[in-house]
């Protein structure tokens, strides 16, 4: 019982970290252009 007043905190500050690091790549602009990186790629001279 006792391990619960770690793994419950230590939850709570993952999900925060997690939650931190997707507003952080959707302020950044990470998903605006989701196709144009896979074209560049299969259209990129070899």
């Amino acid at each position: 019982m006792d391990i619960l007043y770690l793994l419950v905190p230590l939850s709570v500050m993952l999900v925060f970290f997690i939650l931190a690091g997707l507003w952080w790549a959707v302020y950044r602009g990470q998903f605006e252009d989701l196709e144009g990186e896979g074209e560049r790629i299969l259209h990129a001279d070899s």
